[in-house]
């Protein structure tokens, strides 16, 4: 019954982290669009915004540390030959779709995150071509980290209670 109440904390807290990060980069992004901008076809040129470069970079922390725990306490969920994946149960392989999505997920978020955050570091005004929303995609794909990754926490630990360890 401890185990139980050591993965519902792990959930909780995976979730917090990933919600939280989501939010800091939908306000970073709220920061950047309220500098002044001017666009001549696809080149922009914009001041960087410090509050947006301190929200990227602290959602972008927010997201590896809750990847980490997941990934800490979910343990390893993978299935190295075929003959492995035959004889997985639906738990074990679940558990390792999860996983590489929710690496997906992470790389796409932090990238996206950093590239944000980048932008906004310097102390001069840049031109370049417009990126988007960078910083708000980033935020969104920190709640796509949340599911996926409660999704593979959940099934590793099942996976593991079946397997008896």
């Amino acid at each position: 019954m401890a185990k139980m109440g050591v993965a519902i904390m792990v959930c909780i807290v995976v979730l917090a982290l990933d919600v939280t990060a989501g939010i800091l980069g939908i306000q970073a992004q709220a920061a950047q669009n309220k500098t002044k901008k001017v666009t001549i076809l696809f080149i922009q040129c914009e001041k960087p915004v410090y509050k947006a470069y301190q929200l990227g970079l602290a959602a972008a922390v927010l997201l590896v540390v809750a990847h980490s725990i997941a990934n800490f306490f979910g343990g390893c969920a993978c299935i190295c030959s075929q003959l492995e994946f035959i004889r997985a149960s639906i738990n074990r392989k679940l558990a390792a779709a999860t996983i590489i999505l929710s690496w997906i997920a992470l790389i796409a978020g932090f990238s996206l995150l950093l590239a944000g955050a980048m932008s906004n570091s310097k102390s001069k005004t840049s031109c370049g071509f417009t990126h988007g929303h960078t910083l708000a995609l980033g935020g969104i794909m920190c709640f796509v980290h949340a599911g996926i990754t409660v999704a593979y926490y959940v099934t590793a630990t099942a996976a593991a209670h079946e397997a008896g360890v």
